[in-house]
């Protein structure tokens, strides 16, 4: 059977992608890395319980050196992070600008050939990711034209052809929820937030996507933890 290695942040892609990927492969490894932004602790305790749900082995990469190389408000706990209004999450210029303010340099591409590297060397043919079209409009590294030129550069690079597959590279974020709950993921283990709280805050803009996706696809969100707002 096909063997995956799935790129796990804990957050809200992640998990219905590595629910989604048990249905279609062997997934061997579940990879989260830590560059030190402020929700790494939360987002590897999500990912290794997520991994642990299912029955999967999960490695932490540390990776500090991407952190420190940039400026990002994902690192700088004295930088602010983006709180959009909901009825701006999609609009361009505010999503372009919000986008800015949380770029990682090459944070992406870097998942990809570590994460690659793992998949060569266990033999697995595929790294599956959570991107998706919604946040693919302002991060072009979320897009499916990454996905094919990151392909093109695997083919060379690693031995078996590993590939990138993202399952949800054509859905909203409701479109993901509502995968999820066919694949019955046990949402309350997700973090799907910029901060490292005890509970999610609820304002940033990875908070506001999952809570407005979940009311889109009637998720019940009272097993999730978000701080009241």
């Amino acid at each position: 059977m096909l063997k995956s290695i799935v790129l796990m942040s804990g957050g809200l892609d992640s998990a219905v992608s590595l629910a989604h990927a048990l249905r279609e492969s062997e997934v061997s490894l579940c990879l989260t890395f830590n560059y030190g932004q402020q929700a790494a602790q939360k987002e590897i305790e999500a990912a290794a319980n997520l991994a642990a749900y299912y029955h999967l082995r999960h490695q932490v990469v540390e990776i500090p050196f991407l952190g420190e190389i940039t400026d990002t408000a994902l690192v700088r706990s004295e930088a602010a992070l983006p709180e959009p209004e909901f009825a701006l999450l999609d609009e361009p210029v505010a999503a372009a600008a919000n986008a800015a303010q949380v770029w990682v340099p090459n944070r992406n591409g870097l998942f990809i050939n570590i994460a690659a590297a793992f998949a060569e060397a266990c033999g697995a043919r595929q790294v599956v990711c959570g991107f998706n079209r919604e946040e693919a409009a302002a991060f072009p590294d979320n897009s499916a034209d990454f996905i094919q030129a990151a392909n093109s550069a695997l083919f060379y690079s690693t031995k078996n052809q590993v590939k990138v597959i993202s399952y949800t590279k054509l859905l909203s974020k409701a479109d993901i929820v509502r995968l999820g709950m066919r694949r019955k993921v046990p949402f309350q283990y997700v973090w799907s937030c910029y901060r490292g709280g005890e509970k999610m805050c609820g304002r940033c803009e990875s908070c506001l996507r999952f809570k407005r996706a979940a009311k889109e696809a009637d998720l019940n969100i009272e097993q999730i933890a978000f701080q009241e707002v």
